[in-house]
């Protein structure tokens, strides 16, 4: 009788796989893939950690400078794959014990201003994390639970039939099986759904008058309060990927106002963009910027509109 593949095993072989991944596969190794994973329920969950820990340390390694890269940097000689599961040889347990995605030992992620995370949760669903977030993680043997209490999150979704994925957040519950979608709110912001893959459900239980609502591919749902219908829209693939531009930390604008824009930075900065000219203010922008250098985006934008662009302390004046 063969015996059950251990989980130190598929632990190895996923990471084998990851690294592989990261460099490009064939088609024959994609099948290969792909036929690996259909083998055992618990393959592609250990896959999906393997890629957020490989995802997760290049982010890490992009942002490391002196002695924190130092710490962070494997031992010389060590290739992707060595790292993964020699540097790495614990690297499930490094996931579940959240050393590198900011995970403490009562289930809470939390990003600071400015930065995004990258975490595998154990059934190999992956959360990212955009700025200034705050959730908590509660599985059972019912559900998985996510409560949101503060920030914006991404949600690629495992599938599990017998335990509905639900993420929380001001009286609002978005339930998935197996999707790809975003979440914000919290702080007594308006609560936003953005459906990038699959379909979601989302429910109101403070409001039972308010019928559960279907939401596919390619639809926002804003709750502006606890009174308020659900405001749902199609949007266009490209807005999608325009707004999870965060992931990559760029903000990307197609028209908004200089106002509006400069209001997305107060996100991810404590440099805040002063616009007192209420004309210039409403000058539509159009561009690819960092999401952490309103210093830069504001002397481009000033470069453009034929204004200036004085950096003060704390703040950056754009005046004619």
């Amino acid at each position: 009788m063969t015996l059950p593949e251990t989980a130190d095993a598929i632990n190895r072989t996923a990471a084998d796989w990851a690294a592989r991944a990261d460099r490009g596969l064939t088609d024959a190794e994609a099948a290969e893939l792909a036929a690996w994973l259909e083998g055992d329920s618990r393959r592609a969950g250990a896959y999906m950690r393997m890629t957020a820990v490989l995802v997760g340390t290049e982010t890490e390694d992009s942002n490391a400078t002196g002695a924190a890269w130092a710490r962070r940097t494997p031992a010389s000689g060590l290739t992707r794959r060595q790292w993964l599961v020699g540097g790495g040889a614990i690297a499930a347990s490094v996931v579940g014990a959240g050393v590198w995605f900011g995970l403490d030992r009562q289930g809470r992620y939390v990003t600071r201003k400015g930065e995004k995370r990258v975490v595998a949760l154990e059934d190999g669903s992956i959360v990212t994390l955009n700025t200034a977030t705050r959730l908590e993680v509660r599985y059972s043997e019912t559900q998985r639970l996510i409560r949101l209490a503060d920030g914006e999150a991404l949600f690629d979704v495992a599938k599990d039939a017998a335990r509905p994925f639900i993420v929380r957040t001001g009286g609002v519950d978005v339930r998935a099986v197996g999707t790809s979608f975003t979440v914000t709110g919290g702080a007594g912001r308006p609560v936003k759904v953005l459906v990038r893959e699959g379909v979601v459900e989302m429910v109101r239980p403070k409001a039972p008058t308010q019928l559960p609502m279907r939401l596919a591919a390619n639809t926002r749902a804003v709750v502006a309060d606890a009174a308020s219908p659900a405001v749902i829209a199609k949007v266009e693939p490209t807005e999608v990927n325009r707004e999870l531009a965060w992931r990559e930390g760029r903000l990307v604008f197609a028209g908004e106002s200089l106002s509006a824009a400069a209001a997305q930075f107060v996100r991810y900065s404590d440099t805040r963009i002063v616009v007192s000219d209420p004309v210039l203010a409403g000058s539509g922008v159009a561009g690819v910027f960092d999401a952490n250098d309103p210093v830069g985006f504001a002397q481009a934008v000033a470069g453009s509109l034929e204004a200036r662009a004085e950096v003060r302390e704390g703040q950056v004046l754009v005046t004619r």
